[in-house]
């Protein structure tokens, strides 16, 4: 078998309910319908329609279920399933939860949960059901596609006033790891649901900003709120984790407070929103290609050569060794590096994240003639994709390029793949593929794809990626 390098399947889940199969990978919680059986000043929040509703802590400590029983009577006003129509058939076809945050009728919900909405709004509309049974139309005003969110509101302007509002635990009074929190939502479509869990604070390593929920989550309860004992919001429900027990991950709330305060006098979206998701992803591009370029890369601990493997600020490595089994005598070491965080685009398409993965070979037992086609035939066993829906076919270049763009520097045999997003203009998907050239039985090959950026930072990210090869050993070292 040809080794080849194999991204793992991503293992966050987006719990949406969707008519369609779920998304490999996503930052999001949502549920799928079966059949029956650059940051901007926050403006003022207008405090005469936002009603402010704390529950007062026990004056005793209470055991879980009481204080449970507690925050969900007197959330229960305020919270809501939000459910996709198709519009020819007026069946759903995804369904998530959401909650109220003015007392105007202003509700918060994770962007993927109405996504379908958001891209083909001539083919679907959105409704709420309250947990009182009240049904409506709703409008979407706004979304926020970096940290999965959306802002909606009732389409009769009178159908939600006067419940209340959850309020927005301040960001002056951070939580302590450990402490108790609910996460409420309407989980497979079976009713409105309190589960209990412990704040756990941020998740390390994560480029976008979110929190580790220490608690069970199910499809279904993405957009629900997830509140402290006082029943303040703390975040948003959004991801859980596949391989895990209990490990769920909430948007922060400041970020849904954000876009409350700036779209709450927004006019509703009624054509496809890849305009605003494109301005918002070229702005997140830029900031990720900067933080990741400015990194100085890590050592792989490699005799000859210098390989560039990313710090782990936003990022985790895993190394895999083999020996000769199955390789018929070709022995490899694999390092990948991957991104937890990704931007849910929608069911079938995640950008704005960067992955680095290498595979150092040792083919001294099998000899330089069988070594050669070993090495080749992994080097084009690759692949970057092909044309789709959503993406036009890779433009592909090939060359033998010497690290550093210096002639005395490590040769490399190098392919630069780039493809186009077709409703996102102006971003791209951008692959480059190196293989060392100066031994004969032994090597390196490495890999770098950004996921969703612009062509200048795709051209800058593979120009940096090349430069971090070379040599450690003296380059009179046997080629």
């Amino acid at each position: 078998m040809t080794p080849s390098f194999k991204t793992p399947a991503p293992k966050l889940r987006c719990l949406r309910w969707a008519a369609t199969a779920l998304a490999t990978a996503c930052a999001a919680l949502a549920t799928q319908a079966a059949p029956p059986a650059s940051p901007t000043p926050l403006a003022a929040a207008d405090a005469a329609s936002t009603a402010v509703t704390e529950i007062a802590p026990p004056t005793d400590a209470a055991p879980p279920s009481s204080l449970g029983q507690r925050i969900y009577s007197q959330t229960k006003p305020r919270l809501l399933q939000v459910r996709t129509l198709l519009k020819t058939q007026d069946s759903q076809s995804s369904v998530g939860s959401g909650f109220l945050v003015s007392n105007d009728g202003h509700l918060i919900t994770n962007y993927h949960v109405v996504s379908q909405y958001a891209l083909k709004p001539d083919r679907h509309r959105l409704v709420y059901v309250s947990a009182d049974g009240q049904q409506g139309a709703l409008e979407l005003l706004a979304v926020d596609v970096i940290h999965d969110l959306a802002l909606l509101k009732p389409a009769d302007p009178k159908a939600l006033t006067g419940r209340g509002a959850i309020s927005f635990r301040p960001s002056s009074l951070p939580l302590e790891r450990g402490a108790r929190m609910f996460a409420l939502g309407n989980p497979l479509d079976v009713g409105f649901a309190v589960n209990e869990g412990a704040f756990n604070g941020p998740v390390e390593r994560s480029f976008t900003e979110t929190l580790f929920f220490g608690g069970a989550m199910s499809p279904g309860m993405s957009g629900g709120p997830a509140l402290d004992e006082q029943g303040r919001l703390v975040g948003v429900n959004v991801a859980k984790r596949l391989d895990g027990e209990q490990v769920s991950f909430l948007i922060p709330a400041k970020f849904a407070e954000s876009l409350l305060n700036n779209a709450r006098n927004g006019k509703p979206i009624t054509t496809p929103a890849y305009p605003q998701l494109t301005e918002q992803i070229t702005a997140h591009q830029q900031k990720l290609t900067e933080r990741f370029m400015a990194q100085p890369w890590r050592s792989a601990g490699h005799s000859r050569y210098t390989i560039p493997v990313p710090q782990e600020t936003f990022m985790r490595c895993w190394g895999q060794g083999a020996g000769n089994s199955g390789n018929r005598g070709l022995q490899f070491e694999h390092t990948n590096c991957e991104m937890d965080s990704r931007l849910f685009i929608n069911g079938s398409l995640d950008i704005g994240h960067i992955g680095v993965r290498h595979e150092v070979y040792d083919g001294k037992r099998i000899g330089p003639l069988r070594f050669a086609q070993r090495h080749s035939g992994s080097f084009g066993n690759e692949h970057f994709g092909f044309k789709s829906s959503q993406t036009t076919a890779p433009q592909c270049k090939e060359r033998t390029v010497h690290a550093g763009d210096n002639a005395s520097g490590l040769p490399l045999r190098a392919v630069v793949c780039i493809s186009a997003y077709k409703k996102l203009p102006g971003l791209y998907r951008m692959g480059v593929l190196v293989a060392t050239l100066d031994q004969s039985t032994g090597g390196v090959q490495g890999r770098l794809d950004a996921v969703g950026v612009s062509f200048d930072n795709g051209l800058k990210l593979a120009q940096h990626y090349i430069n971090g090869f070379g040599w450690i050993a003296p380059q009179n070292a046997s080629r």
